[in-house]
């Protein structure tokens, strides 16, 4: 009875092969760069002070409009101004009667005294003297005039550059006192300026390169650099480094520079940048060159080592350890070294698979952020650092 009541076993059945998604790394020209982190400010600012004291009658522009060189901004109580250059100018009438009286005797004197003994050589010597006291005098109230006149220019404040004009810092009849007080402040928007801070081994690592010839400047000698603000991808504004400082902060261990940018005024709207902004600023670091480059997300870490999965024509896992270059914006990485062009790398399921171990790979396209390869500066490929500078 025992055996006729066992059954024999059935046979087990395989495991079933894990299903999993493989791509080749893509191939295109890149370009390296580094990121960091800046402010704007402005080309031309101006603090607007009275360069003389009185009391303020009018002012005339409105706060936070465009001005324009030479715009009249606030005007001074002009009339003691006036009373002084209206002295000044009768007194320079005054010396000049005095003067034309002291030619005529001088010159009626000289007559005389071709008659012999009839006037004393003194007599002609405080004649000349008086001729030249009086031109003295008017030269000294000529030059009174100017002073007076200037400072009846000077009761009338006006925009020494064109820009942006900020707000009333005193109110109509408020004293102002000369070269003090301060009035309002004006800067210039188009151009503006980015500066940022370039760290000290970025800056040897160039230099490096440039006296190698490994990094050629272009022909125009402008250095490239671009802009994004925050709430933009990428980095759609581009200018020109055109300054570096002369020497190395010891304190932070790196150089100040800066970029010049395009801000236009559109037709309808307003200047998109403005002093004092926070900006993101991608210096490119030499030419285009090939690089292979995969989905970030395909990249495992070892201790710090890197490394992917590779399948290989028995569709058995690979490790395979690489060196990565840089994160592009639209989510693939540069890879340095270890990957051939043609392999295919394991980009999804990681934690299934395991090395040696044989899979049913799924082939599809190098996945990405789906974001546009543009060539402004933008997402446009470029290799770059993986951490951000802080702002100067």
């Amino acid at each position: 009875m025992i055996a006729g009541c066992t059954h024999s076993p059935s046979p087990t059945a395989a495991p079933e092969m894990p299903v999993v998604p493989v791509s080749q790394p893509i191939q295109r020209q890149v370009t390296d760069y580094v990121d960091f982190t800046g402010r704007t400010d402005a080309v031309e600012s101006v603090d607007i002070r009275a360069r003389v004291t009185g009391y303020l009658v009018q002012m005339p522009f409105k706060e936070g409009s465009d001005v324009k060189t030479g715009e009249l901004l606030f005007e001074i109580d002009p009339r003691p101004y006036v009373a002084q250059f209206d002295q000044a100018e009768a007194q320079v009438r005054l010396y000049q009667a005095q003067l034309k009286l002291a030619k005529t005797t001088l010159a009626r004197d000289q007559v005389i005294a071709r008659t012999p003994g009839a006037i004393s050589l003194q007599q002609l010597d405080q004649d000349q003297a008086s001729v030249e006291e009086a031109e003295a005098q008017v030269k000294a109230f000529q030059a009174s005039v100017e002073v007076y006149r200037l400072n009846l220019d000077f009761t009338k404040v006006t925009s020494p550059i064109n820009g942006q004009i900020s707000r009333y810092y005193l109110t109509k009849g408020n004293l102002v006192n000369q070269d003090q007080t301060l009035l309002t402040t004006v800067v210039s928007l188009d151009p503006i300026y980015a500066y940022f801070d370039l760290d000290e081994p970025t800056l040897i690592h160039v230099r490096k390169a440039v006296n190698e010839g490994r990094i050629k400047l272009p022909q125009s000698g402008q250095v490239p650099l671009f802009l994004g603000l925050q709430g933009e991808e990428g980095y759609p504004h581009q200018g020109t480094v055109n300054f570096v400082n002369n020497q190395v902060n010891p304190t932070t261990g790196s150089i100040s520079v800066r970029g010049v940018f395009a801000n236009p005024k559109p037709a309808e709207g307003a200047r998109l940048l403005s002093p004092g902004m926070f900006v993101r600023i991608r210096l490119p670091i030499g030419q285009a060159h090939p690089a292979l480059l995969i989905i970030d997300r395909a990249i495992a870490s070892d201790q710090g080592l890197k490394y992917v999965y590779v399948v290989d024509a028995q569709n058995k896992v690979q490790y395979r350890r690489i060196t990565t270059g840089a994160l592009q914006d639209d989510g693939l990485r540069v890879i340095g070294e270890g990957l051939k062009p043609g392999e295919w790398v394991v980009v999804g399921a990681l934690q299934q698979v395991r090395p040696r171990m044989v899979i049913k790979p799924e082939q599809e396209p190098m996945p990405s952020l789906g974001r546009p390869v543009v060539e402004n500066g933008g997402t446009n490929g470029s290799a770059k650092s993986t951490s951000e500078k802080p702002a100067p």
